[in-house]
């Protein structure tokens, strides 16, 4: 059974950082690239970045480049995503998910996700 388990999520003020984390277990980590999704309030889900099988290419939507840093430790069945300088409009429920398609963002199996919350 594919299980994707993330943490890491939580409330920070704007300009602070967090660490997700997503375990991953059922399958062949390290064959499949991975990605984080995010959801906001009121809004459709949004791919924020993926990762390739092997950690060497990345993909970060506009809205996130430069402060979002997604990567992965095929060890440890597990894949992170870095966030800095938070802002407000990056509230929502984080979710790791195993990508099907990369050219599609396409996703087959999603966690429960972790919720973040920017407020001051």
């Amino acid at each position: 059974e594919v299980r994707l388990v993330e943490s890491g999520g939580g409330m920070v003020q704007p300009g602070g950082s967090l660490r997700l984390s997503c375990g991953a277990s059922g399958f062949t980590f390290s064959n499949y690239d991975m990605s984080w999704v995010r959801q906001a309030p009121g809004k459709g889900p949004q791919y924020v970045a993926a990762i390739s099988a092997e950690g060497g290419t990345t993909y970060y939507a506009q809205s996130t480049q430069g402060r979002f840093s997604i990567s992965r430790d095929n060890a440890k069945n597990t894949v992170y995503l870095q966030i800095n300088n938070l802002k407000p409009e990056d509230t929502g429920l984080y979710t790791c998910a195993r990508v099907q398609s990369w050219r599609l963002k396409k996703n087959d199996y999603w966690g429960q996700g972790t919720q973040v919350t920017v407020s001051s």
